[in-house]
């Protein structure tokens, strides 16, 4: 296993990456402080470029390649959010990138992807081993496999949003109880947990899972780390891994305060919201936190309680779904 980053190294994605990612506001909502009983900081990474968190860790892995690395080119798997990360950061210093997609991933999703210049390579999500796949060709390439969430580069720059709300809360006085994440394979929650051991050590960092995709919680239950049995639901397609990452979980289990589960009526009913709300698109996988709190997974009354909203990436049925419900 590679080495553990530290709080250290989210402090130093930040300094790498903060002029090629955009730093995303922290925003308020009275109809969301009302409808919890809490103060609610959002930190809406579908603002970020590419419309995900997945920009910051793969920028930051990206450029910590030396030149002739980045000639050579990028390889990783993604069902949508981190391939477009990929693609974008491999462009900005001009490296190849080719993606191992699933061939049911959101069709936005994939035309982004290409639109930044990366090769997509389909992969059939049920029986294929995306990492063998990624591994392979590279290997036969003599190219970087960027991984989605168990790299300690990527790990590091997922935290950089944490970090930022972190301080921005500070910056309005305030100091966040806790903080929801949604989670699949755990980069970003473990990212989060370590900027908030920098910037806010009081602070419970809670995974956000879709139900029947829960293997964090489960896994954090069970002290090792747990599989998904594969047959829940997929609306939050963002949100597949079919277990934590060998990496992030030893993080996780250390740092996190706990798991909740969501259901898809409930990540409906939180994108709907968003959207009514906060005019905010959010896809499924990047609005279980948000889910979590509006469904009172989590008690905020009283409290401050920060929400990553991670991406904004939805397939416009699945957008007009949530509208509809």
């Amino acid at each position: 296993m590679m080495d553990q980053p530290g709080p250290e190294d989210v402090l130093a994605a930040r300094a790498r990456i903060a002029a090629h990612v955009v730093r995303t506001p922290m925003l308020r909502s009275p109809a969301l402080d009302a409808a919890s009983g809490g103060t609610i900081l959002l930190k809406p990474e579908p603002l970020q470029r590419t419309g995900s968190f997945k920009l910051r860790g793969a920028t930051n892995a990206i450029r910590q390649l030396d030149a002739a690395a980045q000639r050579r080119g990028v390889v990783t798997h993604s069902s949508g959010n981190h391939g477009q990360a990929v693609a974008a950061a491999a462009a900005a210093v001009d490296a190849p990138a080719t993606v191992f997609m699933p061939a049911d991933a959101p069709a936005i999703k994939r035309a982004s992807t290409e639109a930044w210049g990366a090769s997509v390579r389909e992969y059939d999500r049920a029986r294929d081993d995306r990492e063998a796949l990624s591994r392979a060709y590279a290997e036969a390439n003599g190219r970087t496999v960027i991984p989605p969430y168990d790299h300690p580069h990527v790990i590091a720059g997922q935290g950089t949003a944490g970090l930022e709300l972190a301080e921005d809360a500070r910056a309005a006085g305030l100091a966040m109880d806790a903080l929801l994440v949604c989670t699949g394979g755990g980069g970003l929650v473990a990212g989060s947990a370590l900027a908030m051991q920098a910037a806010s050590p009081a602070t419970r960092v809670l995974a956000v899972e879709p139900e029947g995709w829960d293997d964090t919680g489960r896994s954090l239950a069970a002290g090792e780390r747990r599989r998904n049995s594969g047959d829940g639901p997929a609306l939050c397609d963002s949100l597949l891994a079919p277990l934590p990452g060998e990496l992030t979980f030893a993080i996780n289990r250390r740092l996190l305060a706990g798991a909740l589960a969501v259901t898809e009526a409930e990540v409906l009913a939180a994108m709907a919201f968003a959207f009514r709300h906060l005019k905010l698109v959010v896809e499924p996988g990047g609005a279980v936190a948000l889910a979590a709190l509006l469904a009172g997974k989590l008690d905020a009354r009283g409290k401050v309680v920060g929400v990553v909203l991670s991406g904004g990436n939805v397939d416009p049925a699945v957008f007009a779904r949530a509208l509809a419900a």
